[in-house]
């Protein structure tokens, strides 16, 4: 039987510390509402803005599969592993936390804020040894197009986290008509409105909305406007994993 839930972009939760301006999906930090904890396995989806010379100082994760978005500006990344990176707009991050990493995140630049979408994944396996990888992708393999852009094998587009999820970017013109066919059965997909004006399996949604669905085994999408999408499919079941 087809479920849903339905998260309007104005009733997430919201952080304003001054250097950041967050809003919360699933309950994050001070924000905690019993029923937005998560979706199925997407545990974390959080709308960040960085402003210049500021960031996220060293802070340890552990057990947790964790997947970051920029969409606009620089997100210095540095962590235990020994990697430090620049990661831009058109690059994918993930880490897996496993046994326990520290990391940090921080405005490239003095000048311009940064954009990026952090999500986190509970994980299909536990206690695995800390990992970090970076793409950068075509972002013109998007355009009217869904691009794979995570996966659960690294024979496949995107990076590839623990777990059985796929997430795909999307940047459709106005009136353009796509299906989206689940990967596994069983598995729900969580829609987020990037920017734009679309319908899913007849459900309108608008820039920064989240709507997910279950029991289904494909999506039926349409661009209102010019639109920017993020789809995440993930297991509806999942191990349970820290943070």
């Amino acid at each position: 039987m087809e479920k849903y839930v339905l998260h309007m972009a104005d009733t997430r939760g919201k952080a304003d510390y001054g250097w950041l301006q967050s809003r919360h999906t699933f309950s994050f930090a001070n924000y905690y509402n019993p029923q937005r904890m998560n979706f199925g396995a997407l545990r974390v989806l959080n709308d960040d803005i960085v402003q210049g010379g500021m960031g996220f100082g060293e802070h340890p994760h552990q057990n947790m599969e964790i997947v970051s978005i920029p969409l606009e500006g620089d997100l210095k990344h540095t962590d235990s592993t020994g990697r430090s990176e620049i990661i831009k707009k058109g690059d994918v991050q993930v880490m897996s936390a496993g046994t326990g990493l520290t990391h940090s995140e921080m405005n490239a630049h003095k000048d311009n804020m940064v954009k990026f979408l952090q999500i986190w994944i509970v994980p299909n396996k536990i206690n695995v040894a800390p990992r970090y990888d970076q793409i950068t992708l075509r972002t013109a393999d998007r355009k009217n197009r869904l691009q794979q852009i995570v996966s659960p094998s690294a024979e496949d587009q995107g990076v590839w986290i623990h777990q059985d999820a796929w997430f795909h970017l999307g940047r459709l013109d106005k009136g353009l008509e796509l299906t989206y066919t689940l990967k596994k059965a069983n598995n729900g997909v969580y829609s987020f409105l990037i920017s734009g004006d679309m319908t899913i399996n007849g459900q309108s949604l608008n820039t920064r909305d989240g709507f997910g669905i279950w029991g289904i085994d494909s999506l039926e999408i349409k661009a209102n406007d010019d639109t920017e999408l993020l789809l995440m499919e993930v297991p509806m079941e999942h191990q349970s994993g820290l943070d």
